[in-house]
């Protein structure tokens, strides 16, 4: 082969190479991503609603804000979250969208009077009244006992008093109380004890959720104890119960410890209809 000859193929060949190099380096079209950002602020962006939509605003629904959890809106509103979840046909529970309306009380129900249909009662009045129903064990105890009665009905405006179902709480711990109820800055009590120490259940019901999954809370179980009430335990060591599961007033069901907390101890919440109340309106005098 002449040098001639030679020059051209070494030419053509770098010109191939520069031509596949420019080739292999051209930008593709990126891959269809899914913008949700024009959805933070409102149920709907680019005409296409998020599920519940029509639904926002209206009592008994909630849309969901930028850091929910399922478990932190039922804990709000007084529900187990797979009630939630079942409620709104959420294929998977750890995926709900900024926007999204969920129902947040039973289908069915009504909300519109909620807040004055059930409230406690004090329990002496309650076992006295003529054709009531007996206290639930837990309250027949704390009466039998002599502790303290839970608040006085409130008048409704009606001049009848509205059914009520009644609650007795015994403590959950048997250490100092080192901080009391204040809406703005702690939504329950904190009990101090020792790592290890027994957690009971202020009352029966049922375990609505047990586990780690709640910020601020660590270790936590949630129980119902009926269609207005559920206590929370926080901070504990170690679980004792699994969610579903029926519980008794007095029983074991974790052990107190400092998860997600600055020290040991178990910060106790009463939840009347979602909204946090003082514990101490419901449990009996020490």
């Amino acid at each position: 082969m002449s040098t001639l000859h030679r020059s051209v193929s070494l030419a053509s060949g770098a010109v191939c190479l520069a031509l596949l190099a420019a080739c292999g380096s051209s930008p593709r079209s990126p891959a269809p991503v899914e913008d949700r950002s024009a959805r933070s602020g409102t149920p709907m962006a680019d005409n296409k609603p998020l599920p519940g939509a029509e639904n926002a605003g209206k009592p008994g629904y909630y849309t969901v804000q930028k850091g929910d959890t399922l478990t932190r809106i039922a804990l709000d509103h007084g529900q187990a979250w797979r009630d939630v979840a079942r409620w709104n046909n959420l294929g998977n529970p750890d995926v709900i969208e900024v926007g999204q309306v969920l129902r947040v009380s039973p289908p069915g129900a009504s909300v519109e009077n909620s807040g004055v249909v059930v409230r406690p009662v004090a329990l002496a009045a309650a076992a006295g009244r003529a054709g009531a129903a007996a206290p639930a064990s837990g309250a027949a105890s704390v009466a039998a006992s002599g502790g303290a009665s839970a608040p006085q009905p409130a008048n409704t405006g009606s001049g009848q008093s509205a059914v009520a179902e009644d609650i007795g709480l015994a403590w959950p711990a048997n250490g100092q109380l080192i901080a009391g109820f204040d809406e703005a800055k702690n939504k329950g009590i904190d009990i101090a004890g020792k790592l290890g120490d027994p957690v009971l259940a202020a009352a029966d019901g049922q375990v609505v959720y047990a586990g780690a999954g709640l910020r601020g809370y660590g270790n936590l179980v949630i129980v119902k104890h009926n269609n207005t009430y559920l206590t929370a335990y926080a901070h504990n060591q170690r679980l004792l119960v699994k969610e579903d599961q029926r519980i008794r007033r007095g029983e074991k069901i974790a052990e107190m410890g400092s998860s997600d907390a600055d020290r040991v101890k178990l910060h106790f919440e009463v939840r009347r209809q979602g909204k946090p109340v003082d514990p101490a309106k419901y449990l009996p005098a020490r």
